[in-house]
């Protein structure tokens, strides 16, 4: 108690001007530059067509989301400013938690484990070809896949590692989940429509069409190597999360290695069975448990704490900022955090990372995936950065004021566990690690899924073609578990040797993904960029980072903005910075020094030619005529071709369509998400009432006989 009244009486000087608001301004003015010059680009390319029904809300839309993090980081500010000193005189007299017996905390762990597994078996059934196994048949409603991307984004790492930053520095830990809207002009109306146009089945694809084979191969190499990464950074997670607790609270001995073995084998069988459309309706329920279960924690740390005034009052002001100070110190600070995470971090999640965009291509629409991207980054993603921070700031406000019962030298790694062990029920501490294991199933079952997917599409597939798609769909499956092996190997090998999981993960992004950011950046952006320029990229680019690895203190130390550089592992986050400068600058020189390459490689392929995309997909000029859904009886007709739908000329009217549309048809209970649907093209007859589809139609949609269908007309 001597301690922790100590800690709370002491006096705090004012926060200097620069420490609040210098990294302020270089978010909002560097930042601001990635977001004006996205939106420029958008309009000038005529990619955000504001003639066109629905984009002139999207530009404002745009505008408004740049503006509420802006007023979100600056409230953030002042409301820190505003604060006095740590003044909480009386410190909780709330004591640690009752530990769970084995059979309670098995019985919830496990029992959650075997409904996922019984999720993966039950969506199994809906695996008929590659498609499905990949992408759920594209026919989803936006608000499945804004739900299910949360539980992509918040892994298990998300757990531990911003709870560790939580815990050591405040509420700066958050700042790296509000960085990703000043890319998203870029993302909702250049690389979204692109790809979904395109109808590619990996990113690899995307560089075969876009320059060359040998540049596919390449970028194979990247984005395995990326999702495998990540993939073992979950697995290593899992394994600093259940040892404490099996160690302290069940008093087994047991090695990371073995945990790590034992989750790999439950996430690679319900993956391996259950494909694209088990990921998405598991992911839509972790999810929500991964909201839930943070919500708790917080609310339960704050009654025992005595309430929010007392965790406030209790955080020293600079703990309360919610930016990290300029360049110091050197495990965590603002600049080499925005180019790390907020920058290479950022752009490599959303344009790069194969499992979160074939959550977005398994969408019904562009515009339901635009729809699934905003609301995830204005809405979720705040909250989720309440979910996965607050055991960190709860952690630190137990721990200056009960030092005895959390002490201010606990492993940053073991925070999240510790803290939901102090202030919860045994019921609910084995509910909330339940919930991390949800986290850690939902973010390596996306990227499983994905490994297979480039796996197949791009090493496989083009070895081996000509067979038919059952036998791709079978390798799939294997391939799958082949990956859960390669993550397992990968954890144990690379990222034993950091402090916490948050350091390896930045060391991480600045190696792997600035040649993939520069390389799909200038693809999809700038015509001119050509293949030898995107070869340079992956191979000069790459030159480069070794370089820097090599010699950081020649090559790296001029861009650090004044960090200091660690010896063990130097400028783990300013080294992005590096080596991004180095591959874009690569790539410019020399696609300037070499020829132009003909518009029609890359026509449909960059944001100048959205246009050409939509034409492409449809195979003909799409209809953006307003219209409304229509909903009637349907009965197959074995006469039509597959794939078509007739409607008579009064629905034609009202769908506000016209023959060879495109038509999405789906069962009328909007909840099921688009789980009974299918995409079809438009045939008028002379019917009245009665819709007739094709057979192939009723097996794909998932039809039941008796139930009426709702058409709506896409374009």
């Amino acid at each position: 108690h001597g301690a922790a009244s100590h800690c709370c009486g002491r006096a705090v000087m004012d926060i200097p001007f620069d420490r609040a608001w210098l990294p302020y301004i270089y978010l909002y003015g560097v930042g601001g530059i990635f977001f004006l010059g996205g939106l420029w680009l958008t309009l000038r390319s005529r990619a955000l067509n504001r003639t066109r029904p629905g984009h002139r809300i999207w530009t404002w839309i745009l505008i408004g989301g740049f503006a509420w993090f802006f007023v979100l980081h600056g409230g953030g500010i002042l409301a820190a400013l505003g604060s006095g000193p740590v003044d909480v005189t009386r410190p909780p007299d709330g004591g640690v938690g009752e530990r769970p017996g084995a059979g309670l905390f098995l019985g919830i762990v496990f029992g959650y484990v075997t409904l996922v597994l019984g999720f993966g078996a039950f969506f199994a059934r809906w695996n008929r070809t590659t498609s499905d196994f990949f992408f759920g048949g594209r026919r989803f409603s936006w608000w499945v896949i804004a739900i299910s991307v949360v539980a992509t984004g918040v892994g298990s790492h998300s757990f531990l590692k911003y709870s560790a930053k939580g815990f050591q520095h405040g509420f700066s830990s958050s700042m790296t989940y509000l960085n990703d809207w000043f890319f998203m002009p870029l993302f909702l109306f250049g690389w979204l429509p692109l790809i979904y146009y395109a109808k590619v089945r990996s990113i690899p694809e995307y560089f075969e069409r876009r320059f060359s084979p040998l540049t596919r191969r390449l970028a194979t190499v990247g984005i395995l190597g990326y999702m495998l990464g990540y993939i073992a950074i979950g697995f290593l997670t899992m394994a600093k999360t259940l040892q404490p607790v099996l160690a302290d609270f069940l008093g087994w001995d047991v090695t990371m290695g073995q945990i790590v073995w034992a989750v790999a084998i439950v996430s690679g069988i319900y993956i391996t069975f259950g494909g694209q459309t088990a990921v998405i309706f598991t992911d839509l329920l972790q999810g929500c448990i991964l909201l839930v279960g943070g919500f708790i924690l917080l609310f339960l740390g704050l009654e025992w704490l005595g309430g929010f005034d007392v965790l406030w009052r209790a955080l020293p002001p600079a703990f309360k900022l919610p930016l990290a100070e300029f360049n110091s110190p050197e495990d965590f600070h603002f600049v080499g955090v925005f180019w790390q995470d907020g920058v290479a971090g950022s752009i490599g999640f959303l344009f790069l990372n194969q499992g979160l965009l074939m959550r977005f291509l398994a969408c019904r629409s562009v515009d339901e995936g635009r729809k699934a991207a905003a609301f995830n980054t204005l809405f979720l993603l705040p909250l989720s950065t309440i979910v996965v921070c607050n055991a960190g700031w709860i952690g630190r406000a137990i721990s200056g004021l009960r030092p005895d019962i959390l002490p201010p030298e606990t492993v940053p790694d073991e925070v999240f566990t510790r803290v939901a062990a102090v202030v919860s029920s045994p019921g609910v501490f084995a509910f909330l690690i339940a919930a991390v294991v949800a986290a850690l199933m939902s973010t390596v079952d996306t990227l499983i899924n994905a490994v297979a997917a480039v796996a197949v599409n791009d090493i496989y597939r083009p070895l081996v073609s000509g067979k038919p798609d059952r036998h791709y769909l079978k390798i799939a499956m294997g391939t799958s578990a082949v990956a859960t092996v390669a993550g397992v190997v990968v954890a144990q090998t690379f990222f034993g040797d950091f402090a916490t999981l948050y350091e390896a993960h930045a060391k991480f992004h600045t190696t792997v993904t600035p040649p993939l950011v520069a390389a799909v950046f200038l693809g999809a952006f700038w015509p001119r960029f050509n293949t030898a320029g995107a070869l340079a990229v992956f191979v000069a680019g790459s030159f480069f980072i070794l370089v820097g690895l090599q010699w950081p203190e020649i090559f790296i130390q001029p861009l650090a903005h004044g960090v200091e550089m660690d010896t063990k592992h130097p400028f783990k986050y300013m080294g992005a910075l590096y080596n991004l400068v180095s591959c874009f600058s690569v790539g410019v020189l020399v696609t300037l020094l070499t020829g132009r390459e003909k518009k029609k490689k890359h026509k449909g392929l960059t944001i100048w030619s959205v246009q050409e995309a939509r034409e492409s997909f449809k195979g003909g000029v799409p209809n953006d005529r307003s219209g409304r859904s229509v909903v009637a009886p349907w009965i197959v007709d074995s006469e039509l071709p597959d794939g078509v739908i007739q409607v008579g000329v009064e629905q034609q009217a009202d769908l506000g369509g016209q023959e060879g549309d495109l038509i999405y048809l789906s069962d009328t209970r909007r909840w099921l998400g688009g789980l009974r649907s299918t995409h079809a093209q438009l045939s008028v007859g002379a019917l009245d009432g009665v819709l007739r589809i094709s057979p192939d139609l009723a097996i794909s949609g998932r039809f039941l006989v008796g139930r009426e269908i709702r058409i709506e007309k896409e374009f």
